[in-house]
């Protein structure tokens, strides 16, 4: 079982809407997860428009891709350096630390999340 940020097992992000790189809930990653989805955030609407602004449309959905469109209040695995580029323009959505994957801290500092946890 992988790790999360605090050291422990990862717990489930959220399944409802059905989250992260293998859509199992989990913010694990692995080969072939480029944008390395490993921080569970609870979406607000400041951040869904700056990440929409940013080039990443996260409120569409896109049902060919199985991603049914995010709404403030939903939880979702972010790309590491989505959140990271969130926290420096003020922006960052809080965060889940025991859902987010231990390899999130190659990018962020555990203060920096923790600054952020739900």
């Amino acid at each position: 079982m992988p790790t999360n940020v605090l050291g422990g097992d990862i717990r489930c992000c959220c399944r409802d809407p059905l989250t992260g790189f293998y859509r199992d809930g989990y913010c694990r990653t692995g080969p072939g997860d480029i944008g390395l989805h490993t921080v569970c955030a609870l979406m607000t609407q400041e951040f869904l428009e700056f990440s929409r602004e940013s080039g990443n449309d996260l409120i569409t959905p896109h049902p060919e891709w199985h991603f049914p469109g995010l709404k403030p209040g939903d939880k979702w695995c972010l790309c590491v350096t989505r959140w990271q580029e969130a926290l420096q323009a003020g922006k960052a959505p809080l965060v889940d630390l025991e859902a987010t994957h231990s390899s999130a801290l190659e990018f962020v500092t555990l203060e920096e999340l923790k600054a952020h946890q739900l």
